[in-house]
């Protein structure tokens, strides 16, 4: 077994900027297609593998936690879409899911007929149709993930989208449901969303460029050739990102353009294709929105979710015709009021009820209003559906135009995922209706009142109070012995919100406590939350997190010297910057898929995303302020002689958003400036993408590598006592 590291060849590389000269002696690791540098990646493997050899007994326990707690002879709740249920299955031994549909009927009981059947785990229901069974499709790959499926609304037509190799570029495909026949139409290398038209003669797709970056929205006609499919719209700002949605009541194609600051809308009318696209508001404004065509009062209506005048956006109406004019004279209804305390997520509609998402107190939150009356003096006030946690998920999952209900999903830290159907309000029944449809069965003897979750506060070098969710078994004492982990990720406003996690059981029942660190950067508390963690003020989220590690550290609830760090993605980048900021802190950090070699990908506009990373992050090619900030915290380049703890960097070869090089480069860097004697190691999956491998057991092993790495490192690899599968 090999116990020492792979010391990587230096082939010095300049780069110069701004005046700073910057050298880069492990550079040559980007090139993917050298037998050289997949030599080198394999020793890595092979040493990660000889290093961690010994907590392969606690990751087969913990994987086989993760799968006795899982009921893997499973579905999902049906969804209605047109005249049919569509729903999941997964059968044990099954590493993907089985696509499923069964036909609807319509008895004139509105709610009665948006009542999903019962469909049992295991047991085929008269007319059950398999739409597409993933485990058949995945044979002989190396990999399989679906980026897309959209049906014809007469239900003759099934179209899917499949990547076989982890990058996320995908091969559509069409199924004639009426024969299980393939049509000859094959569409290579397109990107997430597909959607039918209305008629179902024509499929739009997204394409992306040479840089990973969804560039255009095309229309393909069924039955002509692949060649001649029309281009709908081409975005060439590097700087944006292109996506494309049905409208809810299916008459418009609505194509969303934007970065983190500012968006444009285009519309598509399909009643009316030669009519071209009409732009809602132009980006030159520099406003935030999302647009929605609908029909008020049989009126042409936009529903607009907005940022102007309101940081934390609102919602108005905006009849089309006003558009023409210079934006200052346009009349828009309010419909939400910008509120300093709720973020206004985004807003849909249903043919009778406007739905909202709402964030309140770090909390997600969904509200309804009837159309009638709607952006006038008559609006009624909203009704939000009520639960009786603190600290929850509840979000909308689902919903189509003349359902009378919306699907909703729930869950807590605590309480496995639960779907609703919420009836929406009526005279009659003016608070609505939820109706658990279904929650998701944990096996093993789980019991939620075995655990806790508690909302905390660290204060920040600032003074700033930052969130925390404390996760730990209820038998833990709060005596400063047990272990700890602090999870982040705070970056382009995405919120770390509660949510159940079989995995994360087996940490718990270690007795490690665990601290989901809701920095600066991510969402939870607004817009301004995010604003205060991105370009200029990115060290914050840094430094929340070290502030979340010292109040745990001085809490009671774990020993100083036995805490981890954990995160992935721009969370990994968190990773790189705490464990140079504050080596000490740390036994462990995992970075997973991490960011840590971000200048140099953001100074480079051709690698995959960089472009659209100078929102969250700034320009460093353009500005000089920019590029020395980002210089003086990026991972890999203050890389600097200290102790440095374990550290796992996990990786795969085909990720497109976190290029493997970047925690090649690190390792190498941060083992060659260590003072230490903690191992440094990297694995890297060599079939998987951003996500990991793509099969279901496969992914629970990576997740038992993870935490067997943190729990080893914290010496707490025996369950509680009574803790554990029953």
């Amino acid at each position: 077994m090999c116990r020492s590291p792979p010391v990587a060849k230096l082939v010095p590389s300049r780069r110069e900027h701004h005046g700073d000269v910057f050298i880069d002696n492990y550079e040559w690791l980007r090139e993917k297609e050298s037998p050289e540098v997949v030599e080198h990646l394999k020793a890595e493997n092979a040493y990660q593998e000889a290093m961690t050899a010994h907590q392969e007994p606690l990751r087969e326990a913990i994987f086989q936690e993760i799968k006795g707690r899982t009921q893997e002879t499973d579905l999902s709740v049906p969804s209605r879409k047109d005249g049919w249920w569509y729903y999941s299955r997964s059968a044990e031994g099954k590493e993907y899911s089985i696509q499923c549909r069964v036909r609807a009927r319509d008895t004139g009981d509105r709610v009665a007929d948006w009542t999903p059947p019962s469909v049992e785990a295991g047991v085929a229901i008269d007319g059950e149709e398999v739409l597409l069974d993933g485990n058949v499709e995945a044979e002989g790959q190396p990999f399989f993930s679906i980026g897309g499926a959209a049906v014809t609304i007469d239900g003759n037509l099934y179209a899917y989208a499949v990547d076989n190799a982890g990058d996320e570029r995908f091969t559509l495909r069409i199924k004639d449901l009426r024969t299980g026949e393939l049509l000859p139409d094959v569409i290579e290398n397109i990107f997430y969303g597909i959607a039918f038209s209305p008629d179902g003669t024509r499929l739009c797709y997204t394409v992306v460029d040479d840089s990973w970056r969804p560039y255009q929205v095309k229309s393909h006609v069924l039955g002509t050739p692949v060649t001649e499919d029309e281009v709908l719209y081409q975005e060439d700002d590097a700087a944006m990102w292109l996506g494309f949605d049905l409208s809810a009541d299916r008459r418009h194609l609505v194509l969303g353009i934007g970065c983190s600051e500012f968006s444009e809308t285009k519309l598509l009318r399909f009643d009316d294709l030669d009519a071209g696209l009409t732009t809602v508001i132009s980006r030159d404004e520099h406003i935030l929105y999302e647009a929605e065509p609908f029909l008020l009062d049989g009126k042409e209506t936009l529903l607009l979710t907005h940022n102007k005048d309101a940081i934390n956006s609102m919602v108005s109406l905006v009849d089309p015709e006003e558009l023409a004019k210079p934006l200052d004279e346009q009349d828009w209804r309010t419909v939400v009021e910008h509120s300093p305390e709720v973020r206004v997520n985004g807003a849909g509609v249903t043919s009778t009820h406007l739905v909202l998402s709402v964030r309140k107190d770090t909390i997600e939150r969904v509200q309804v209003l009837p159309l009638t009356g709607l952006g006038t003096a008559a609006q009624a006030r909203p009704v939000e559906p009520e639960f009786d946690e603190e600290l929850y998920t509840a979000g909308v999952s689902g919903s189509d135009y003349e359902a009378p209900v919306i699907r909703m999903g729930y869950t807590s830290y605590f309480t496995p995922s639960r779907v609703y159907d919420f009836v929406l309000p009526t005279s009659q029944l003016p608070s609505g209706e939820l109706l658990l449809r279904k929650e998701s069965p944990v096996l093993g003897g789980y019991t939620a009142s075995d655990y806790v979750a508690t909302r905390e506060w660290a204060t920040a070098d600032d003074g700033t109070r930052v969130p925390l969710s404390v996760l730990r078994h209820a038998s833990v004492k709060q005596d400063g012995t047990a272990a700890g982990l602090v999870y982040g990720y705070g970056s382009y406003e995405m919120s770390m919100d509660p949510g159940f996690g079989v995995a994360r059981l087996s940490l718990l029942d270690r007795g490690i406590v665990m601290v989901i660190a809701h920095i600066r950067g991510g969402g939870e508390l607004g817009r301004h939350w995010y604003e205060d963690g991105k370009k200029l003020t990115k060290k914050n989220t840094f430094t929340d997190f070290i502030a979340a590690t010292d109040w745990l550290a001085a809490s009671g609830w774990a020993s100083p010297s036995r805490i981890a760090a954990m995160g992935g993605s721009a969370g990994g980048l968190l990773m790189g910057a705490v464990a140079n900021l504050a080596p000490e802190k740390y036994a462990a950090v995992v970075a997973q898929v991490p960011f840590v070699d971000a200048l140099t990908t953001i100074l480079d506009p051709d690698l995959p995303l960089s472009a659209l990373e100078w929102e969250e992050w700034g320009n460093p090619i353009t500005d000089p302020e920019a590029y020395a900030y980002m210089k003086s915290y990026t991972p890999y380049e203050n890389v600097r002689s200290v102790p440095y703890p374990k550290i796992a960097a996990v990786t795969s070869f085909n990720d497109t958003r976190v290029l493997y090089v970047e925690p090649a480069k690190w390792v190498q860097a941060l083992r060659s400036a260590s003072t230490g004697s903690e191992p440094i190691v990297m694995k890297i999956e060599m079939d998987g993408g951003h996500g990991g491998a793509s099969g279901r057991y496969v992914q629970w092993r990576e997740r038992a590598w993870d935490y067997a790495f943190v729990a080893d490192a914290l010496g707490a690899t025996e369950l509680l006592p009574g803790a554990g599968i029953k």
